[in-house]
Parts: C-alpha cells; structure tokens; sequence
C-alpha cells in the first residue's frame, strides 16, 4: 500500500501541473499573459512539492525520476512505476483540458492548442530545431540542479519546494517563447496525445532534451557537489 500510495501521489501530481500549467495558457492565457503562465506551473508544483513531497518526493516529471534515479537516489522498480504514473496523470488532465475546451462555443478540433510543446514553425517565436534542443537540454539541467541543491542534507530544512517552484518560474520566463516549455516529458505527452499531428512527431525532443538535461545535472552534482 505504501509504494501504491506513492505512485498515486506522483499521478495526482503530474495531474495538477499539467491541468492547471497547460490549463492556464490555453483557457486564461489571453487573460494572464506568459508571466501568469509560468507563475501557474511554478505555484503548482510549489504546492504540491508540499502536498505529496513526504509521499512520493513529488518528482511529477520523468526527467527528475531519470535524474534521481542516475543519482542513486531511487530504485529502478520505483522509477520504472513513478514515470507511469506521471504519463497516466498527464494524460487524463490533458484530456480534461480537451473536455472543458470542447464546450466552448466556436471550438474545433482544426486548430486544437493543448498547450503543446513544438520547435520550428511549432515554437512560438519560430525557434529551430536545435535551439529549442539546446534550450531544453540546458534549462532541465539548472531546474535539477535547483531541485538536488535544495534538498540536498545541508540545505534549509522546509523551504525546497519555495526554491523548486520559483525556479520554474523564471524557467518558464525564458522557456515560453521558445518552446512553450517543457523540461518535463510528461507535461508534453498529455497534450501531444491528443493534439497529434506534427506535435505529436515533435514529441521525442521534448522527451530526450530533458532527460539529457536530467542527467547532467544529476552527474555534475554527484561527483563535483555531493559531499553526503
């Protein structure tokens, strides 16, 4: 029961990033801007660092598990069954978004915007292929290296989900207008699922850069930071 609590933790979580970050660009975005956007993915895994982060460690993201897991920080069974967890919980939220926005009026399946992420002529302001790799890849690493120096033994005890979650924050900042932002596997499958098309094509970068990303910053602090 304890590992399943767990798992269903990491879904509830994933759930709420996706439904309220995604949630917010494509049903409040005209209203709130890309700051209110990133705000919105920030204070939700801020909250829920604190919701379920003495359950499962709130990782909510594959690229943290990954990352954790080249840390030595959790066991592969784990892994294996939080980044499912995280896919399911993404998932359904994206197709909670689906619902909601169907019940609009004027709303058609031609144009459907998720929240998904893209490079090239998916990418807000246009960006490449390369670019949007490259960004991704860099921005995954400093949103780890955040999340292992913040929990990390000599951290401040209780204020690593404050740290976490402004981190996202300013990353989503920067990150909107080139991809819309994934540093998050999961995040960018929910909506691609059912966008499909050419988002759905785009999915392996928003898969490999953050993983990538993930990794080194789990190497970097294990073998030049971690002194535990």
């Amino acid at each position: 029961m304890e590992d399943l609590r767990k798992y269903i933790a990491e879904m509830i979580g994933t759930f709420a990033l996706v439904l309220i970050g995604c949630g917010s660009a494509v049903i409040a975005g005209e209203y709130i801007d890309f700051v209110g956007i990133s705000f919105a993915f920030g204070l939700t895994v801020l909250a829920m660092v604190y919701a379920i982060g003495h359950i499962s460690g709130c990782h909510i993201n594959p690229a943290i598990t990954v990352s954790l897991l080249v840390a030595k920080k959790i066991k592969s069974k784990d892994a294996a069954a939080y980044i499912i967890a995280q896919c399911l919980g993404a998932i359904i939220a994206a197709a909670i978004i689906y619902l909601i926005l169907s019940g609009q009026s004027g709303f058609s399946n031609e144009a459907l915007n998720l929240g998904q992420n893209g490079y090239g002529s998916l990418s807000p302001a246009g960006y490449s292929m390369v670019a949007c790799f490259i960004a991704e890849v860099v921005l995954t690493a400093l949103f780890l290296f955040v999340i292992f120096g913040s929990t990390s033994k000599n951290a401040p005890k209780d204020f690593a989900g404050i740290s976490i979650g402004f981190s996202l924050v300013l990353i989503h900042l920067i990150g909107i207008p080139i991809t819309g932002t994934s540093v998050n596997p999961a995040r960018s499958l929910g909506p691609a699922v059912f966008v499909g098309g050419e988002a759905f094509s785009q999915l392996w970068l928003f898969i490999a850069a953050p993983i990538i990303g993930g990794v080194i910053a789990a190497v970097v602090w294990r073998y030049v930071f971690n002194n535990e």
